[in-house]
């Protein structure tokens, strides 16, 4: 089945970025890209590409994309992050018969920085066979991802806050977080319930394992960060080429160096920005804006 978004009518006024690095224009306009989703991700990608590329989503569903790995780990991912999100594309793509597809893929881990705070890394990705191009969005920053091993309903009710429940689902097991059986999309206290004196009757050591449903629909944080990525994708859309004219010329890496203030050596800190082509070899590098040198406090030498 294939929900289409309609599209409007608004005339679409190309314009040149400020620094002379891509010509932005909306190469995309009128076209269409399969999404296979069952976790309404056609939500948030759907209109962010059409206002800002005049992409229209077709939402293709009939295939349980799972299959292609669990949060809940009871099925291993399909090889990295972006094979997932590839396969997914490619099934979408195949079940529409479209050229173009696009799949969203997340991944959890500890934020970077602490090591403390969940971390959600989003990817979403356009697949272009008209083109032959492959162009991604990212984006990663805090996830609501709790998980705990409780014995009593007590102990579960002190949890509920820190999962933020219930605008975040929950998924329920029995023991621990390695049991087979398992409720998911847990939204009110009562399924809950019913959910905690199942999985109580099933362990063998007294203890049931409660996380966040990691699923887009289930976790409104997770949906928010899908869109930061969507945003992302938009951007490098409408960014072309100034070689070739294809979409997806972007920044890919920064040049670091910049000079120290006060004894002129070079810092770890970026002294430009490498814009790159997602087809073609070209990459033209963008002297970073308003910032000439490094404050002696970020340089080795003056201060090791």
């Amino acid at each position: 089945m294939a929900i289409q978004y309609n599209r409007s009518s608004n005339a679409l006024v190309p314009q040149c970025s400020n620094v002379n690095m891509s010509i932005h224009l909306k190469p995309y306009d009128g076209l269409k890209a399969a999404l296979l989703t069952q976790h309404g991700k056609e939500s948030v990608i759907g209109p962010e590409l059409f206002s800002s590329n005049g992409l229209e989503i077709v939402h293709v569903t009939g295939y349980d994309t799972d299959k292609l790995g669990s949060f809940t780990r009871d099925i291993p991912r399909y090889g990295s992050q972006l094979d997932a999100a590839r396969k997914k594309a490619r099934l979408g793509m195949e079940l529409a018969k479209l050229p173009i597809g696009i799949a969203s893929e997340g991944a959890f881990s500890n934020d970077p920085y602490t090591g403390l705070l969940p971390w959600n890394y989003e990817l979403v990705i356009l697949i272009d066979d008209t083109r032959h191009l492959e162009i991604t969005g990212f984006y990663g920053g805090e996830g609501q991802s709790a998980s705990k091993q409780i014995a009593s309903w007590d102990e579960l009710s002190d949890f509920l806050p820190e999962a933020q429940f219930p605008s975040h689902q929950l998924v329920v097991r029995p023991d621990d977080e390695y049991h087979l059986q398992s409720r998911k999309g847990i939204s009110n206290v009562k399924a809950l319930k019913d959910a905690y004196d199942w999985a109580k009757s099933l362990s063998s050591n007294g203890q049931v394992f409660v996380e966040n449903d990691l699923r887009a629909h289930t976790n409104p944080s997770r949906m928010a960060n899908i869109l930061k990525a969507t945003q992302d994708l938009a951007k490098k859309l409408s960014s072309l080429c100034p070689q070739c004219q294809s979409p997806g010329f972007s920044i890919t890496s920064t040049n670091k160096g910049l000079p120290c203030s006060h004894c002129g050596a070079p810092t770890n800190l970026a002294i430009s920005k490498v814009w790159s082509c997602a087809k073609c070899s070209h990459q033209q590098e963008e002297p970073i804006a308003d910032q000439t040198t490094a404050d002696p406090s970020r340089c080795n030498f003056c201060n090791p």
